[in-house]
């Protein structure tokens, strides 16, 4: 399977071309909002999961298959954190060498306190932190990391890139009913944005499944209360629009799950991807999927999405 996947409407980054160094859902965090689930690899250490020519090579390719107009971004992102692997630095610079496309890194943050990480991120135009809680009781039940890493050490990291990094910062804040999005909860946030000082504050809502089904998005009052008090800074982002886009030469079962193991869709936006006529072979295509333990269909809020099994 391919480690580019899309591209895929984002709230934030327009019509984004997807770049997966790492395996599903190999991550440092267990958010409880994380739309591929619970991490199932859990790692510490960076390492160099995929050979970096074998995703530059499939970066050309997908280059050459869509044209420039149709990509807004490139971006790493994907099955789990990007930063894990060892290889993203020499990454983002072969990829600025191969298009005049902006190049973004979403990640949660949780290796910004390397110098060496930081060093390497530099090379992107903007960079995507998480930083969903402001204490650090509300990091460990919101973002529920591995045990070595601290709070502190989270804070002092994206305070210590925002310094230093030529590009820009956009701060993602994931808002979560009953976790953070109460009045202690967000001053306490706000304090930390002061100490970073990101170009943007980006206010998600976890309108996909979560990892864990008990997650919803903040009510309205909540959406506005988090607006007052995170600041000028602070926005949400409009609903991404666009289709998303197959892999071109690819057997459907296949173009399919390289898109749901690291977007999940839903199944409207499944049907709207495939060539008029071919909605029952896309349908049949996920049942396939599905009987294999490859793919599932979860509802949430009255609708169907489909994930990786």
């Amino acid at each position: 399977m391919s480690t580019v996947f899309g591209p895929v409407p984002s709230r934030r980054l327009g019509r984004s071309l997807g770049i997966d160094p790492v395996p599903l859902k190999t991550c440092n965090w267990n958010c409880v909002y994380c739309q591929l689930g619970r991490t199932r690899r859990w790692c510490r250490e960076r390492q160099e999961f995929i050979t970096p020519r074998t995703i530059l090579n499939d970066l050309e390719k997908a280059l050459a298959e869509h044209p420039a107009e149709t990509i807004d971004w490139v971006t790493f992102v994907g099955g789990g954190e990007p930063t894990l692997h060892s290889g993203l630095g020499w990454l983002i610079r072969r990829a600025k060498e191969r298009t005049n496309l902006p190049v973004a890194v979403i990640t949660n943050g949780s290796l910004l306190s390397d110098p060496g990480v930081r060093d390497e991120l530099f090379a992107a135009d903007v960079v995507l932190p998480s930083l969903d809680a402001g204490t650090p009781n509300l990091y460990r039940r919101l973002n529920r990391p591995a045990p070595v890493f601290r709070f502190e050490r989270q804070l002092e990291g994206l305070v210590r890139f925002g310094e230093q990094t030529p590009g820009r910062v956009w701060l993602e804040v994931m808002l979560v009913h009953g976790m953070n999005d109460n009045e202690a909860a967000l001053h306490a946030i706000a304090a930390c944005i002061d100490t970073v000082r990101p170009d943007e504050v980006h206010l998600m809502l976890p309108l996909r499944p979560a990892a864990e089904a008990w997650v919803r998005p903040p009510d309205a009052a909540a959406i506005e209360r988090a607006l007052s008090i995170l600041g000028p800074r602070a926005r949400v982002p409009d609903a991404g629009a666009g289709q998303v886009h197959l892999q071109a030469g690819t057997e459907l079962p296949t173009a399919l799950l390289a898109v749901i193991a690291r977007h999940p869709l839903r199944e409207v936006e499944v049907l709207a991807a495939v060539d008029e006529g071919r909605s029952a072979e896309a349908l049949r295509a996920l049942q396939s999927l599905a009987a294999e333990g490859r793919a599932r269909v979860i509802e949430r809020h009255g609708e169907r999405f489909w994930r990786a099994g």
